[in-house]
């Protein structure tokens, strides 16, 4: 089996939203993680974010891809010894925060000019230092405390940042010579559903500082919210059809990846940015 980054990145982004146990009132690192990866058992009610990574590869079929350790700074030392180390982020790689890499690491699922996005386990969305499950992240670049990134050596090559990969870059797929016959046709695609800008603009703004729950416009919210949970920004038991702090503070951060900030990135959709979510997600808007 030759996984890609692409199948990586699917099974990563299908545990958010995944948890650890409990116990005397606080998360306690027992995960079913550990114990799936072979040699790994021995690290459950451990940290456990570098293991996470280690059962991604191991569900893709394709262990040799990462390492197998639960320790970061190990992970780090084993991709470096391949010459396959850099400072830029890369889709699919391996990316490792603090000093020497050794604190966290994670999965880049994407990165642009200012940001890398990430999948990442024994990790949180309150900054707090005590981890608790898997979620989608976002982080600056430059920021000080990304160490760098791991390069796994996917079959079809890797899209990466740096300019000494440029070779590796995935080739696109060629092009199929045309049909000898006409194909037969299609059936015409069912109609995208059509959702309100007015309706979803007064539920976000029906009252933002109550808790979730209240459902004004459900029908239109909800295609909305489900649209950001594909986007790895709103973790699913929030898509309930309702305009809350959760799905607000999801929309802030939409807009902040299309490139808007400050009052331009308030949580409230707008007529471009919800267009360009539709158009990524299947739905249409009527302004």
């Amino acid at each position: 089996m030759n996984a890609n980054a692409a199948e990586i990145i699917a099974i990563a982004k299908g545990e958010v939203g995944y948890h650890e146990g409990r116990s005397g009132g606080h998360w306690n690192n027992n995960q079913k993680y550990s114990p799936a990866v072979p040699g790994l058992g021995w690290s459950n009610y451990q940290a456990w974010c570098c293991t996470f990574v280690a059962w991604c590869a191991m569900k893709a079929g394709e262990s040799d891809l990462y390492p197998r350790t639960a320790s970061c700074l190990t992970a780090v030392s084993w991709f470096r010894q391949r010459g396959r180390f850099s400072e830029y982020p890369a889709v699919g790689a391996q990316i490792f925060f603090g000093p020497g890499g050794g604190s966290h690491t994670g999965i880049v699922t994407d990165y642009d000019a200012t940001y890398v996005y990430t999948v990442e386990g024994n990790t949180n969305d309150s900054g707090s230092a005590e981890g608790d499950g898997v979620y989608a992240k976002k982080h600056m670049r430059r920021d000080a405390h990304v160490y760098g990134y791991g390069y796994p050596k996917f079959a079809e090559g890797i899209k990466s940042a740096d300019p000494a990969y440029t070779k590796e870059a995935p080739k696109p797929a060629p092009s199929k010579p045309a049909p000898s016959k006409p194909a037969p046709s299609k059936p015409k695609p069912a109609p995208k559903p059509v959702v309100d800008l007015s309706n979803v603009v007064t539920a976000a703004k029906a009252d933002p500082a109550a808790p979730q729950g209240h459902t004004t416009h459900k029908a239109d919210v909800l295609i909305v919210e489900k649209a950001l949970v594909a986007e790895g920004l709103l973790d699913a038991k929030w898509a309930d059809g309702s305009f809350g702090t959760k799905t607000k503070g999801a929309y802030a951060a939409l807009q902040e990846r299309y490139g808007y900030s400050g009052n331009d990135a308030d949580g409230i959709p707008g007529k471009t940015s919800l267009t360009r979510l539709g158009n990524a997600h299947g739905f249409t808007v009527k302004a």
